[in-house]
């Protein structure tokens, strides 16, 4: 990417900062707040008395809980918000410790980039080639799979490494693109920081070996996450309301019922007064009588905006159901998933599940486990179980169809979560590979 392109999308970035332990994280949020002047007096005020005179330490804006001060490590995501002339941005500092790694998976689900950490101190990287630690690749898998449009690996604690800075950089450089060509990831880039000097974070680093942009140069041109517009409509129903019928309502004029209005946000597809859908799961069909949007009628709406839809025939739909062009969705009642594995207890086969699919719950069972991909060799793996923060393939059969798409193909209607219908603890996040799976 060029430094130099123009910036072409104004909405605000969401991005996630993940990686190992200590490996800087909360201290290049804080960096970048610092810079950015995006701290309260009273915030700095603070830092400064306890400082007593010394370096400020930045991670402690955003380590906010007791016990993350008190270990001096991120357990939940730290949420914060700063901007620049060219743009706003919302930051998730995701935990680096393994345990935690459901907590990123969290962060990562509506990020439209991941900044992934690589602390130079903990790579021998004076022996090629440069082996990775273990959470820098699950990070990066992870946000490769949820569909983080943008995976950036920033380099830190360059200042530690002092003239061998350049070498220690090419040679991590080298590894994090031979995973990343490995594990099919595309790197929006690789850039080298200095999170504790402020090294390449807001301004460009004077380096003979490095000429590309500072951190807050290539997140500032970055792409927010588009919804696709074109195609079949797709909006999950998340809750139903009732308005006086309204005389341009087609099919309802002049009826002086309360017109029934679904709502929700759009997921893929536009939708317009007088177009035939379909509603899944029953597969009845209907055309579409009014929009609304804003508390205003349009005539029209699209992808990532909340709309409702009033419809010219009274069908039994509630909270959960789908409103889709017609014949554009397959309702399914077994299918393949990549399972993000996050609880204690281990994913067996047979074992029972809640699944919410969109706004509808469905009562689950894990039916087979196909494999575990080892994260060092990225080969899938023969498994009878998945452990905590397993990433695996696995077939789930449901006990009421579902409409469902590829994740790889829509974000919403391909993504689930799976709740321990015993404890109510969120056990995994499932995302479908293929909607319709043989048995």
């Amino acid at each position: 990417m060029s430094d130099t392109a123009p910036t072409t999308d104004h909405r605000a970035l969401r991005f996630l900062t993940a990686g190992s332990v200590d490996d800087g994280k909360s201290t290049l949020i804080g960096r970048l707040l610092y810079d950015s002047r995006a701290i309260l007096a009273d915030q700095l005020e603070n830092l400064e008395q306890r400082a007593a005179g010394e370096a400020i330490d930045l991670s402690l804006l955003t380590d906010g809980l007791e016990a993350e001060r008190e270990q001096g490590i991120t357990i939940d995501v730290a949420y914060r918000y700063f901007a620049t002339r060219r743009r706003k941005f919302i930051i998730a500092d995701a935990p680096g410790h393994e345990q935690y790694t459901r907590n990123m998976v969290t962060a990562a689900a509506g990020s439209d980039a991941a900044v992934v950490l690589v602390d130079i101190t903990k790579l021998d990287w004076r022996r090629p080639p440069v082996a990775l630690l273990p959470q820098t690749r699950r990070h990066a898998l992870l946000a490769h799979l949820l569909r983080v449009p943008s995976i950036v690996f920033a380099v830190n604690k360059l200042d530690a490494v002092g003239d061998d800075a350049g070498a220690a950089y090419a040679a991590v450089e080298q590894a994090l693109r031979a995973f990343a060509q490995e594990a099919g990831i595309a790197v929006a880039a690789v850039v080298p920081v200095s999170a504790l000097r402020g090294d390449n974070v807001t301004r460009r680093l004077d380096a003979a070996w490095y000429d590309g942009p500072s951190l807050l140069e290539l997140l500032e041109h970055l792409p927010t996450t588009q919804e696709r517009t074109d195609g079949a409509l797709l909006q999950p129903v998340q809750y139903v309301t009732r308005d006086e019928a309204e005389d341009g309502d087609a099919g309802i004029k002049g009826s002086g019922h309360q017109a029934r209005v679904f709502w929700g946000r759009i997921a893929h597809g536009t939708v317009q007064i007088g177009q035939a859908v379909q509603v899944f799961p029953s597969g009845q069909g209907a055309v579409v009588a009014g929009l609304r949007r804003a508390g205003r009628e349009v005539d029209s709406a699209q992808a990532g905006e909340s709309a409702g839809i009033v419809l010219d025939r009274q069908l039994d739909i509630s909270r959960g159901d789908w409103i889709a062009s017609p014949a554009s969705l397959g309702v399914h009642p077994r299918f393949s998933a990549t399972l993000c594995w996050l609880d204690t207890e281990p994913a067996v086969p047979g074992r029972k599940y809640w699944v919410r699919h969109g706004h509808r719950w469905v009562q689950a069972r894990i039916a087979q486990i196909r494999h575990r991909l080892d994260i060092h060799t990225l080969v899938p793996a023969e498994a009878e179980s998945l452990q905590v923060n397993d990433i695996g393939e696995v077939v789930i059969e449901l006990q009421q169809p579902l409409p469902l798409e590829a994740y790889a193909d829509n974000r919403v209607a391909g993504a689930m979560i799976l709740v321990d219908a015993a404890s109510n603890r969120t056990s995994g996040a499932l995302l479908v590979r293929a909607p319709a799976d043989p048995a």
